[in-house]
């Protein structure tokens, strides 16, 4: 009897360690599904993200112009590098403030004056507006995530 419990603990023992375990924390590969990039764009003003962001193509309505603030968005920035700093900078805006920003204007409290989206917008709705942002930055490669089938 005492053979077989030393036979499945150590058996116990050796299928545990072979498991690894994922690394937490580490998403540089993972990516959202392609959205719809004409979509992201209504959001883009639907949210009316012109009130504090300017983006090539896009004029900023005379009545959202009261800010005080213009954070330009696209083309090649130091501050944002890579697809994850893109879909961070939308799910949690205070994650990281950019620099060149003067902190009285940008930050309230410890927190970015951007309001959180999260209760308000769709999965689909964070998807399309970041294949729509995306689209207007000069990122770093990456390649999707690829998503199969689930039934």
């Amino acid at each position: 009897m005492k053979k077989r419990a030393y036979v499945f603990i150590l058996s116990t023992v050796a299928l545990l360690t072979a498991c690894d375990k994922p690394e937490r924390g580490n998403t540089a590969s993972f990516t959202l599904p392609e959205g719809n990039a004409a979509h992201g764009a209504e959001l883009f003003v639907k949210y009316q993200c012109l009130s504090c962001h300017t983006l090539e193509g896009y004029e900023r309505p005379a009545e959202l112009d009261e800010s005080g603030v213009s954070i330009a968005l696209g083309g090649k920035v130091q501050r944002l590098k890579n697809y994850q700093d893109l879909v961070m900078s939308i799910i949690n805006p205070s994650h990281r403030i950019a620099h060149g920003y003067d902190p009285e204007i940008v930050v309230r409290s410890g927190e970015s004056i951007m309001p959180s989206y999260n209760d308000v917008m769709t999965v689909t709705d964070l998807i399309d507006l970041v294949t729509f942002l995306e689209g207007q930055y000069e990122l770093q490669p990456f390649e999707y995530t690829e998503y199969g089938l689930y039934y």
